[in-house]
């Protein structure tokens, strides 16, 4: 029965996950500095710093975003601003410290990324029934992909994942309020990854390294403590519903909400899903990981689902294929 419900609610939300391209957006958390940042990102403080048109020695402002560039974007920013040659072969950037290098790649993805899909920020008046109601889903199945209790007050600020392709609230228009995250597995934690953590993971359930690596990238960058404006969180921006249905459904042991290496492990499985219910069609499988298997299967793919889709092929290529 369990079994039946996870896989309803899923069905019926027809979607996971909140989008990045090739440019990361990342929300300043508690401790964290510039030279942070650009380290769990496998980059300079400078390139960052230079980015986002900062001083190196610039304090970041908890809760403002600062811009996560690709290696190739990085550089180009330092071009600009002068700090390194416009011929390439005459120096190169040295890369922050990490446990793995990326490589850079020739062909990087410069589309604004796509709006993380179904995302809404509760506003005043809104209730959880009136949401579900209009977006053709039960209370129940809203509350359970998003992590919240059914009977409960919605609090205006949550952050929200609305079934793609479900009309606009109608107060969508009105000025939003400070994001509220609900408190839900899984958790957004301070950890981040590299990219060898997920493409190991990804090879011990038959899933291919890069393509596991190019999702995570484009998702949050290898950082865990993401969440969207969507509700999905950590380094494969999982939604809590969909936890809840791979812990149930595919997992063959208990996950750890807190794990950014089980954010990845729950990630990785819902891919193979998808990889299995596509036939192994890849772009099908990109496509339902961010608008929904379903959705895809009965209204196309959306706009902005094939600029994700072409985003994370084109990401493959720093991941080794």
């Amino acid at each position: 029965m369990r079994r039946t419900i996870c896989l309803s609610i899923v069905v019926a939300f027809l979607a996971l996950a909140g989008p990045a391209s090739a440019e990361i957006g990342h929300t300043v958390q508690p401790g964290e500095t510039l030279w942070s940042i650009a380290a769990a990102n496998n980059l300079t403080t400078r390139t960052v710093a230079a980015y986002n048109g900062l001083s190196e020695d610039a304090q970041v402002v908890l809760g403002s975003t600062i811009r996560v560039p690709t290696t190739v974007e990085g550089y180009a920013a330092l071009q600009s601003a002068g700090l390194v040659p416009a011929d390439p072969s005459a120096a190169a950037p040295a890369p922050a410290a990490a446990t793995t290098t990326l490589a850079s790649t020739t062909t990087s993805s410069t589309a604004t990324a796509p709006p993380p899909a179904g995302a809404y920020t509760v506003r005043l008046g809104d209730t959880l029934s009136g949401l579900a109601a209009g977006a053709g889903v039960s209370t129940a199945d809203m509350a359970a992909m998003n992590g919240l209790d059914p009977n409960g007050i919605l609090v205006e600020g949550t952050v929200l994942k609305l079934p793609a392709g479900a009309p606009a609230p109608a107060r969508s228009t009105d000025p939003a309020p400070s994001a509220v995250v609900p408190v839900a597995a899984p958790e957004p934690t301070a950890q981040s990854v590299d990219a060898g953590t997920v493409q190991s993971i990804a090879s011990q359930y038959g899933v291919s390294p890069s393509l596991a690596a190019a999702i995570a990238w484009q998702e949050s960058g290898f950082n865990n403590s993401m969440v969207s404006g969507a509700n999905a969180r950590g380094v494969m921006q999982v939604m809590p519903g969909t936890w809840d249905y791979v812990q149930s459904n595919l997992a063959q042991r208990s996950l750890d909400p807190n794990s950014a290496t089980d954010n990845v492990h729950a990630g990785v499985m819902y891919l193979k899903q998808l990889l299995s219910q596509t036939g192994g069609d890849e772009n099908a499988a990109i496509a339902g990981y961010y608008q929904g298997l379903a959705s895809v299967q009965h209204r196309g793919a959306f706009d902005d689902t094939q600029r994700y889709v072409a985003n994370v092929q084109a990401l493959r290529s720093r991941f080794g294929g």
